[in-house]
């Protein structure tokens, strides 16, 4: 899944909202970058059809809700490049991580190494 800047704004402005009409994102996004209100709802509906956002009507317009948190969204990402490149038994996964991990801060690589041992725990309580 791709997705252009326009989207990955919205979805910001959406996580941070918690609802909002296609006006309101416009009016959001005006602020930041000149688009017009048709290429907002455009973005928006794009983002509902890939089932990153759900609607329920109101009135005349639909307001728009994230459907998936920041961190999942990563998490689909990195599984979709990851299924379109790496072969299973492949290392280059982890080269990749551990080159972005490189990168980290000792608290970052702190809260790494806890979320590795949570993951640990639970596969040995299934």
């Amino acid at each position: 899944m791709q997705l252009g800047e326009l989207e990955k704004q919205v979805l910001k402005y959406l996580w941070k909202n918690a609802e909002a009409d296609v006006k309101q994102v416009h009016q959001a996004m005006s602020q930041k970058r000149q688009s017009s209100l048709n290429t907002v709802q455009s973005a928006v509906e794009r983002l509902f059809r890939k089932g990153l956002l759900t609607r329920r009507k109101l009135g005349h317009a639909f307001l728009y809700q994230a459907k998936v948190d920041k961190e999942g969204l990563i998490s689909q990402l990195i599984e979709t490049v990851t299924n379109d490149f790496v072969e299973k038994g492949e290392s280059s996964l982890l080269a990749a991580f551990s080159s972005v991990s490189s990168r980290m801060d000792e608290s970052e690589l702190d809260a790494l190494e806890r979320l590795i041992e949570q993951q640990r725990a639970l596969r040995k309580s299934q």
